[in-house]
């Protein structure tokens, strides 16, 4: 059971998953048990993953601690950035106009395309050859 003063929620992109649990706190994200810095190597991974947090100014506020699983490391970040957006939504209801402005409470549905029998991938054909 959840507690009281804390928020769960669920962010998804491609095949990631981030399970988001956020409390009051002094601004401590942990992803998968490593801080943010250690699992998200890249700095543009870490700001795409703390964006909601930047947008609503509560970058200090909170204590994030996240399972991340699924896809690479980049729809991790995508499908984290959701799940923070979602929980900071669930905190205040207020703070929904300007994450939904941002873009960051849609979650983006564009996934990979099978690949199709007959073809050499999900558009590209076998080259065609007359003789």
């Amino acid at each position: 059971m959840i507690a009281p003063n804390r928020f769960y929620a669920t962010g998804k992109r491609k095949t990631s998953i981030a399970r988001v649990w956020m409390a009051p706190g002094a601004g401590q994200i942990r992803v998968n048990l490593r801080s943010i810095d250690n699992y998200f190597t890249r700095e543009t991974l870490q700001i795409v993953a703390t964006q909601p947090l930047t947008v609503t100014n509560t970058l200090q506020q909170f204590d994030f601690y996240i399972l991340a699983s699924g896809g690479g490391i980049a729809g991790q970040a995508g499908a984290v950035r959701h799940g923070i957006a979602k929980a900071l939504q669930k905190y205040d209801a207020n703070m929904r106009l300007s994450l939904k402005k941002a873009g960051l409470l849609t979650r983006d549905a564009r996934e990979k395309e099978r690949k199709k029998y007959g073809q050499k991938g999900a558009r590209a054909r076998y080259q065609y050859s007359k003789r």
